[in-house]
């Protein structure tokens, strides 16, 4: 997988753009100027990010495994240390599916009813492949979303979740916050012992 050079991400105008971020030359970033970048973000092939009005925000230490997407007019915040596994789909922004209006955005918005709700990703929080988050979600810190699921409401944190449409499964352990604070412990070492 080749990664574009810092100079090419400069180019592309981002909101702002943290250090070390690896972004496939083989993504599509759409409204690069309403993208805000943390450091340590990996995003790799054939993902869309395309921000709308809200626009996109992504923490650090984050990562967006191949052919994801998060799409919409709405805000979509990754909190630090959450990730996507391949395919999954996140959506700001929804058509109204009932037949009581058009869809699609060829169409004017007169004839139209899209749900516009921004969807909030918090720390720790780990989605598997394939699922899909719809408008108005908020995924608690550290909850996890099994593969396939189909997120319509807010998860709990440290909750585990499965299932069309996704469901409580279990707990998850917290384990990771502990090694969250011996991580920064180490960042904050080796910028002590190596300051620029």
């Amino acid at each position: 997988m080749g990664f574009l050079k810092p100079s090419q991400l400069e180019q592309m105008g981002f909101a702002s753009l943290g250090q070390n971020v690896l972004i496939s030359e083989k993504a599509s970033i759409y409204g690069a100027s309403r993208i805000h970048i943390g450091d340590h973000v990996r995003i790799d092939d054939f993902c869309i990010l395309s921000a709308g009005a809200g626009g996109i925000r992504l923490g650090s230490f984050i990562h967006i495994a191949c052919f994801c997407s998060l799409i919409g007019q709405e805000k979509i915040e990754m909190e630090d240390y959450s990730g996507l596994s391949s395919r999954v789909a996140i959506y700001s922004s929804s058509d109204d599916y009932t037949g009581n209006a058009m869809t699609n955005p060829m169409v004017p918005a007169e004839f139209t009813k899209v749900d516009h709700r921004p969807v909030h990703i918090g720390r720790h929080c780990i989605i598997g492949a394939g699922a899909v988050v719809l408008p108005g979600v908020t995924l608690g810190e550290g909850s996890a979303v099994g593969a396939l699921a189909l997120v319509l409401k807010n998860c709990e944190p440290f909750g585990i979740y499965s299932g069309v449409p996704a469901k409580l499964i279990r707990s998850r352990e917290r384990k990771l916050l502990e090694l969250e604070t011996q991580h920064r412990a180490q960042i904050h070492q080796a910028s002590v012992s190596n300051p620029s």
